[in-house]
Order: structure tokens, then sequence, then C-alpha cells
């Protein structure tokens, strides 16, 4: 009797915690996006029509898509290339490096956007007006907008590859170094196909963060309608100028792009793993 009732409250308890994150996840991720994809199909596709004839909402997704991009493969080099160096190597100051990758978790995309306009302005920044003396603006144009996207998505490559590096050990790169391969050989037979799927996730994980940052960019950016205006920064825009459809268009498209990326993943993985 004793040993049925532990089994039953043991059995209350599991299916108690199941309901609760399952009630979590609905009412705060689930219940909030459906309501934006009900109201951005409130009237079948003529909103999401609209807001792509709109020349601005065009230039502000193709404006957010090239800077997120450049920012997935500036962060994927140099996230495998972090990792690497902290997994296969000691050094003075490894912890504290370690520790400053977490720093974009924690600090305001804003205090970024800021710091970077404080380094990088033309007129009062550290560097700015040498480089703009040079032909090459920072803040208010591409370049800012980049190394701002590029900040707050730092970690999430290198926090997918470290565990699976050390995970690895070295044993296998030693064998083939003993063997006579260079450092690129072994990278790319050894090392790569061991971690490619930790890149992988690191990488969707970091393009959906790209994709949807919105303080730093906002600060670099100077948000000028059709050259410097992010997708997010336009949703704000049009939502507090009264154009709700067309904002809830343009968040249901970058959230879509971003839910696709995880679903392709998740699928693609399975295939690859019964290889």
């Amino acid at each position: 009797m004793a040993s049925s009732a532990v089994k039953n409250e043991s059995l209350l308890v599991k299916w108690g915690l199941r309901l609760l994150v399952v009630g979590y996840l609905f009412f705060l991720v689930a219940w909030p996006t459906s309501l934006v994809a009900k109201e951005t199909f409130a009237h079948g596709t003529q909103g999401i029509r609209e807001a792509l004839a709109d020349p601005d909402v065009v230039h502000a997704l193709q404006l957010t898509g090239q800077v997120a991009v450049a920012a997935v493969l500036i962060n994927l080099v140099f996230g495998v290339g972090m990792s690497l160096l902290l997994v296969r190597f000691n050094f003075p100051g490894k912890r504290v490096l370690s520790a400053l990758i977490d720093v974009p978790l924690s600090v305001s995309p804003v205090v970024v956007g800021l710091a970077l306009v404080l380094v990088y302005n033309g007129r009062f920044g550290w560097f700015g007006p040498t480089l703009e003396a040079n032909g090459l603006q920072v803040i208010f144009a591409k370049p800012g907008m980049i190394m701002a996207t590029c900040f707050v998505a730092l970690p999430l490559v290198i926090r997918e590859v470290v565990p699976v590096l050390e995970e690895m050990g070295d044993d296998q790169e030693q064998a083939a170094r003993s063997l006579g391969a260079d450092a690129w050989q072994t990278f790319r037979r050894i090392t790569l196909p061991g971690i490619k799927w930790a890149i992988v996730y690191g990488v969707v994980l970091s393009l959906a963060r790209s994709l949807g940052e919105f303080g730093a960019v906002k600060v670099v950016a100077g948000n000028i309608g059709g050259e410097t205006q992010v997708a997010t920064v336009l949703v704000q825009q049009k939502y507090q100028n009264f154009q709700q459809e067309t904002a809830y268009s343009m968040s249901f498209m970058l959230a879509f792009a971003a839910v696709l990326c995880l679903i392709v993943v998740a699928l693609l993985r399975p295939k690859e793993d019964k290889k």
C-alpha cells in the first residue's frame, strides 16, 4: 500500500510539473505568438501583401537580412576560433576571457549601442573622426549595425561548441598530428565533423537573435527610413503610427524566419544521425 501511494504521488508530481512547464511556455511564448499570427491573417494575406508593397518595409527587411547574415558569418569564424582557444589551450587570463564572453547576455543592448557611439562616433568618438577621415563611417551606417549585432549574438556559437569540444577530447587530434596531419587537415577531418551540429545550432540561434535585435541597433543605426532602418525598429514605428496591420505582418515574418530555421535543423539532424 505504501509503495503504491508513493508511486501515485510521484506520478502526480511528474504530471504536475509537466503541466506547469507546458502552461508556462503557453502563456509566455505560444499564446502571444499565436495572437500576432491571428492579427496578421485577420484579413487573409492582405496585411502581408500591403506590407511587402511598402518600399520602406522591403528595404528594412533586406537590411535586416544583410546585417544578420554578416554578423552570423563573423561570429561563426570568431566563435569557432574562440572555442578552440578556450578548450585546447591554456594561457593566463583564460577564465577572465571565458567570463567576458558572457557579458552580452548580462549587459543591456542599449548600453552596447551607446558604448559603440562613444567609441566610433564621427564627431566625438575615440576612433570615429580618424575612420571617417579615411572614408569609413561606422555609426549611423551598416558597419556599426553589424558590430552591434555581432556583440549581442557573440556567446551563442561559443556556448554551443565549447561543451562538445570538451566532450570530444583531443586524443584523435593528437593521433592525426602524430601521423603527419597539419593543423588545417586535423581541423577539417577530425574536429569539424565532431562539432558540426554544435556549429549549426549556434549559427541558427545566432541568426534568430540577430534578426530580432532591437536596442543596440536602434542606437547606432540612426533610424533613417529607407537607409538605416531595420525591421524591428520599423515595427515599433508602424505600431506607434497606428499602422498595426503592417507592424503585425512584419513581426510575423521575422518570427516565422527564426522558427523556420529551428524547424529545418530539427528535421535534418535525425537524418544525419542515422547515417
